[in-house]
């Protein structure tokens, strides 16, 4: 994810791009596809009298009128995510957790809807919503110019791109193994030295930025050893393979709080490159997009956001207002 601080594109997502959304921080890779229904934060049942949309296309959340018609008579959208990216999104016993599927749950109240998170790969994210798979994705997605335009990390055109709704903020973080027994400080001083991360994020993207401006100062490359799930990532850490991994801050801090309880790892620094995370939306569903914006603000002002952000110990990503495509 990330922030995530952020995933990076192929064309697919964040966090994640930002790029680039555990069963407990630091446990086994999520396998195959997981499925939730979210109703409401504790991901039981929506807690809402309100009607859900399906067959009779009604209902008395204040926002059902501003979905797609299509939306309204399913009373569903569809979520594709990455659920191993804990507090954002992970698996607890068999059901997907966090951050954004509370977020989802409180936009679906206002909306009249429920959101069905399923969980893959966070690679194809971006392509799946694209096919029509999944309505939106939310996955710690960091929004940036790359993915809204479908280009790959040369500038070359991959695809259309997906148009983002951004509801978080969120920086890269580095972290160590506990005890940080090389003294890193910061991700200047991977120079000649081994970090994890996850395939396709923009914590990749900042790993490979810094690996050449160590180049550039005359020092040794960073030895960058990208996994296909961040959990992957964490394991070589742990097991001192590599002497960093590099991830979203608040899922680093996370880690840190509750890998082995808190006995695993360590966040050094200060995150970096701070930019939002956005709600992934297919750029011929304009409808849907604004919907969802005007649910992003609904919730910030109503206080819920706030509630779910606390409940996670995610404060530090809040934003005042929506954005689309507010990504650079």
């Amino acid at each position: 994810m990330t922030a995530r601080s952020m995933r990076t594109p192929t064309t697919a997502p964040h966090r994640k791009s930002r790029s680039s959304r555990f069963a407990a921080v630091g446990a086994a890779a999520v396998a195959g596809s997981l499925l939730l229904l979210t109703g409401c934060g504790d991901q039981t049942d929506s807690g809402s009298k309100e009607k859900a949309g399906g067959d009779g296309a009604s209902s008395s959340a204040p926002l059902f009128g501003k979905l797609p018609e299509k939306y309204q008579k399913s009373g569903v959208i569809k979520v594709g995510t990455n659920a191993e990216y804990a507090p954002m999104e992970s698996v607890e016993n068999g059901k997907i957790v966090g951050v954004d599927p509370d977020i989802a749950a409180e936009l679906g109240k206002k909306l009249g809807v429920k959101f069905e998170f399923t969980s893959g790969s966070f690679d194809g994210l971006i392509t799946a919503l694209n096919t029509g798979r999944h309505d939106i994705a939310m996955s710690s997605i960091t929004d940036n110019k790359q993915r809204q335009e479908g280009l790959d990390e040369n500038g070359k055109k991959l695809g259309k791109g997906v148009d983002f709704v951004d509801y978080f903020l969120a920086g890269t973080a580095v972290y160590t193994k506990k005890g940080n027994p090389q003294g890193i400080k910061s991700i200047g001083d991977l120079c000649g030295k081994t970090a994890a991360v996850q395939r396709g994020t923009t914590y990749e993207k900042a790993l490979q930025t810094q690996s050449k401006a160590c180049k550039d100062a005359g020092k040794p490359a960073v030895k960058i050893e990208p996994f296909e799930n961040d959990t992957e990532a964490q394991t070589r850490v742990k097991s001192g393979g590599a002497v960093a991994g590099v991830n979203d801050y608040p899922v680093a801090l996370d880690l840190s709080r509750k890998a082995d309880n808190g006995n695993a790892f360590e966040v050094v620094g200060d995150q970096i490159d701070a930019g939002p995370f956005g709600i992934a939306v297919n750029k011929d569903n304009t409808a849907l997009r604004d919907a969802l914006k005007e649910a992003v603000d609904a919730i910030i002002a109503d206080g819920s956001y706030a509630k779910v952000l606390k409940k996670w110990g995610a404060e530090s990503g809040a934003i005042d207002k929506a954005a689309i495509n507010g990504g650079k």
